[in-house]
């Protein structure tokens, strides 16, 4: 697998995918055009399997995606998504596991996150990394108005937290690149 920064050629295909993701609310393309308009203060990652050619430019490896919000010292998870089809294989794990790095090089000492009441595997990875409930916001989601677990990691700015990622990354299945 192959992470690559989300570029404005993947936003089609992400959009495209969303629906098979999250199927309540999809994010639209706009969203995501927004969120990259948005410059330094986001970092969005776009996953790549057995990509052909140049990676950033397979759209049809895509198998997952996700951002991060950059704050002063602080950061948020806006979205982390992965195809049904590569479920429970890690790419959430690894895009989490490079957005929460990418935070501490921020300076980032904590990160937060909402995840829906009724994703348990996405509430297990993100306890695995640290993260735990600070709160519920009822009808966070819309359309649909699912309700939504506030998250928080901190400290992240620790070489404790920094390992516990190291860990968590050494017992994923398979190997993953980062490109710049």
């Amino acid at each position: 697998m192959v992470l690559v920064p989300t570029r404005w050629w993947h936003i089609a295909t992400i959009a495209a995918l969303e629906p098979s993701v999250f199927t309540a609310d999809p994010w639209s393309a706009e969203l995501f055009w927004s969120e990259l308009a948005q410059g330094d203060q986001r970092c969005y990652l776009t996953a790549l399997s057995r990509p052909h050619g140049r990676p950033a430019h397979d759209l049809d490896a895509i198998v997952g995606y996700a951002g991060l919000a950059i704050g002063d010292d602080g950061a948020y998870i806006q979205t982390v998504g992965v195809v049904p089809a590569m479920w429970g294989r890690g790419v959430g794990a690894r895009l989490m596991i490079a957005l929460l790095r990418r935070a501490r090089q921020a300076g980032a000492r904590s990160c937060g996150l909402e995840v829906r009441t009724d994703n348990h595997a996405a509430r297990v990875l993100y306890s695995r990394l640290g993260f735990v409930d600070i709160g519920l916001r009822r009808g966070y989601y819309q359309p649909s108005g699912g309700d939504a677990y506030v998250m928080r990691a901190r400290p992240i700015d620790t070489v404790g937290y920094a390992t516990l990622l190291d860990d968590a990354e050494q017992a994923l299945p398979g190997r993953v690149r980062l490109e710049e």
